[in-house]
């Protein structure tokens, strides 16, 4: 009897080999996730960006601080110049995601339409962390130029000193359809709103955007 039922736990260990090795022998089906950032886009590569942003952009002009006060040939002090003044500003950059987080860097070109601001323009590096499904909060730090139309005959003694340049800081968001409720229509790569916040050189000015931004 003995016998029997080892012959047959043989037999039946030999019938099961066949099914065990085809099972084994399979090819694990490949893993074709991609890692994401929170809004659904790659989690690594370089996106681009260009946008158009308003600001209004004031400079302090108190003595021995920020833009040098305007004077007279005669030494008075020019009374009849605006160093606040609308802008109407183009961006072109790239982001690298890294994650959750991000750089970049982007190039600006201002364009003042009020007060004696003329042209600005300057570039900047970007950081920050990505929120939510599209949104992106950042720091920048970058240098600018300052050119200021017919600001002055004489500036702080210096004939036709009308362009300064010095670091620029700022801080601000970028938010995307799906954080404002649109459900993404225009796609993880799309519009956002962006509103920022930066200053010129040691705190001599103060400028508040707000403008859209489009990724690719």
């Amino acid at each position: 009897m003995l016998k029997i039922k080892l012959a047959a736990a043989a037999l039946a260990v030999f019938a099961a080999a066949p099914a065990i090795a085809q099972d084994t022998s399979a090819p694990m089906p490949a893993d074709t996730s991609t890692p994401t950032a929170p809004d659904g886009s790659k989690a690594f590569g370089i996106v681009p960006y260009v946008g158009v942003m308003g600001s209004y952009e004031s400079f302090d002009n108190q003595p021995n601080h920020g833009i040098p006060q305007a004077l007279n040939s005669n030494g008075s002090l020019r009374n009849n110049y605006r160093l606040t003044g609308g802008l109407v500003e183009g961006v072109v950059g790239f982001n690298v995601p890294l994650g959750p987080v991000f750089v970049g860097a982007e190039g600006t070109v201002a364009k003042g339409f009020t007060g004696n601001i003329d042209w600005e323009y300057g570039g900047a590096g970007r950081f920050g962390v990505r929120a939510g499904d599209s949104g992106l909060f950042f720091g920048k730090v970058g240098y600018k130029w300052v050119n200021f139309d017919h600001y002055a005959p004489y500036v702080s003694g210096n004939r036709n000193d009308k362009t300064h340049d010095g670091m620029d800081y700022g801080i601000g968001f970028e938010v995307g359809p799906q954080d404002i409720g649109l459900k993404g229509i225009t796609g993880n790569a799309g519009f956002r709103i962006r509103g920022e916040v930066d200053t010129f050189g040691a705190f001599h000015s103060f400028t508040p955007k707000l403008g859209v931004i489009t990724h690719f």
